[in-house]
């Protein structure tokens, strides 16, 4: 049951992660592409904003495709952490921690998340576990 468990998070996490990166990528999922993830990002200071949005989009889509098959799981949880460490500094953090307040709350749990998988291990149904 705990390799089951494992699965589960790793999919959710990892696939939601993953889609939050198309969305700054292509535009996916109600997202606004690169073009208009970059201009907002210009209008925080982060500059050049069309190449961070492809950089943040490009980090997530990645973290999230191999969190979610559990492949370099230390490799998919430093993603991770640089992504969501990024997006506090820049965005979250002045907001306080509650996810309400448009807080560091959710970016937080993600990076427990990462951490607490790198640590364990993918499990028995992942790429890892096959590979090796």
């Amino acid at each position: 049951m705990f390799d089951l468990g494992l699965l589960i998070i790793r999919l959710v996490i990892g696939l939601t992660f993953a889609a939050h990166g198309t969305q700054k990528l292509f535009g996916w999922f109600g997202g606004y592409g690169l073009k208009g993830t970059g201009g907002w990002l210009e209008s925080i200071g982060v500059r050049p904003g069309v190449l961070m949005a492809f950089v943040a989009g490009l980090g997530e889509l990645v973290a999230g495709l191999l969190f979610a098959g559990g492949l370099w799981m230390p490799v998919a949880a430093a993603l991770f952490v640089i992504t969501m460490l990024v997006s506090i500094v820049k965005v979250h953090g002045p907001n306080g921690y509650w996810s309400t307040a448009n807080g560091y709350e959710y970016n937080l749990a993600l990076i427990a998340v990462a951490v607490g998988l790198a640590l364990t291990g993918a499990g028995a149904y992942s790429l890892d576990s096959l590979l090796s």
